[in-house]
């Protein structure tokens, strides 16, 4: 078969499968009744698979220079969906579906990949240079949206359902630009990144709470 499959990339794959099932669930494609809070829990699943797919792959010593581009395209093309279209559709879903939102909803996911695509230009002609692993990154991560959109989102109920597609569409908006601009973001540690899961299970267990006090 084409491409690879053996455990360098199973977390990316996984993160993928999660998108993907929210996506359906935020359309209600799953029972024909729309589930955001549902959608959002994917999009947390979707950020932790991501947070260590690059560090599982590096166990593996001799991957092969075709294994080695093909982690970076399926990554980011895997993100691609996971953080830049799956946050648009969950956005429909909680209310931003007038024509004023189409812009929003557009310039997303867009932001998105051409962040991804320079990214993979950037570490190609990085990993030429160098075999060191990256320590900053340029512009925000699109992985960020899998911590910054559940903590918006948890208050949803808080801000009220006539206001929360303008939170969520402003959200969105600023996230876009961040995406594409031009400045630095140190790439986290591991102690860092156990710190992002920690606040993750919190926005979880909140998100829950708020979901049942409804």
């Amino acid at each position: 078969m084409i491409g690879f499959y053996n455990y360098t990339v199973i977390l990316t794959y996984m993160s993928l499968v999660s998108s993907v099932i929210g996506i359906f669930l935020a359309f209600g494609l799953c029972g024909g009744v729309s589930h955001p809070e549902y959608a959002i829990v994917c999009l947390m699943v979707s950020g932790l698979c991501d947070m260590f797919d690059g560090k599982v792959a590096r166990t593996k010593k001799n991957r092969s220079e075709q294994e080695k581009k093909f982690g970076i395209q399926i990554d980011s093309l895997c993100d691609a969906v996971c953080f830049g279209v799956l946050p648009a559709v969950i956005g429909y879903s909680v209310g931003m579906d007038s024509w004023c939102d189409v812009p929003v909803l557009v310039l997303f996911p867009l932001c998105a990949v051409i962040r991804l695509a320079y990214f993979n230009v950037a570490e190609e002609d990085r990993q030429k240079k160098t075999a060191e692993n990256r320590k900053v990154y340029e512009g925000l991560p699109v992985t960020s949206v899998a911590l910054i959109l559940p903590l918006i989102y948890s208050f949803h109920k808080d801000i009220g359902h006539e206001h929360f597609p303008l939170v969520y569409g402003g959200a969105l908006f600023l996230i876009a630009i961040a995406f594409i601009t031009r400045f630095k973001v140190k790439k986290p540690g591991i102690k860092t990144m156990f710190s992002f899961i920690g606040i993750g299970v919190l926005e979880l267990i909140w998100l829950m709470y708020k979901t049942k006090t409804k």
